[in-house]
């Protein structure tokens, strides 16, 4: 299975008007989403499971790649790098799963995958960072394919 990360892009500020959970993109966001759902679209292999938090700003980058996706509330703000996973692993996700979700949380999972250590890696606004996962004689291991930053497109 392969388990691409992407970080919503960039949203509104938090002021306490507006709830976590409703925070918008901005229109940089907007174009962040964009430019790298593009990218999304010439790699993402035909079977695919796209699992997106039940944040407003995650569902606005998520349908940015105009492909039908699930809330999961496993991957919502505040979430463990095991939930993630745990999101991901379901047997009904077949193939690569792509998870649209929150930082730190999303770091967390990478940091773990890479170096067995939830201590968190940072996660730009909008990024996209692919593992493969493969079982070699020692057992599992997991590769970072891609990175794909928004403002380096």
């Amino acid at each position: 299975m392969d388990l691409i990360l992407w970080r919503h892009a960039e949203a509104e500020d938090a002021d306490g008007e507006i709830a976590d959970l409703e925070r918008c993109l901005t229109r940089r966001g907007e174009k962040q989403a964009k430019r790298v759902a593009r990218w999304l679209l010439e790699h993402l292999p035909a079977e695919r499971k796209i699992l997106v938090s039940p944040a407003l700003r995650t569902s606005q980058t998520a349908d940015a790649l105009g492909s039908a996706y699930e809330i999961e509330p496993l991957v919502a703000p505040g979430a463990t790098a095991h939930d993630i996973l745990t999101a991901a692993a379901s047997p009904r996700h077949r193939g690569t799963v792509l998870v649209v979700g929150h930082q730190p949380s999303l770091g967390e999972v990478a940091s773990l995958l890479l170096t067995g250590d939830e201590s968190g890696f940072s996660v730009r606004k909008g990024a996209v960072w692919w593992f493969e996962h493969r079982n070699r004689s020692g057992g599992p291991e997991a590769i970072l394919r891609s990175v794909v930053d928004p403002e380096r497109m």
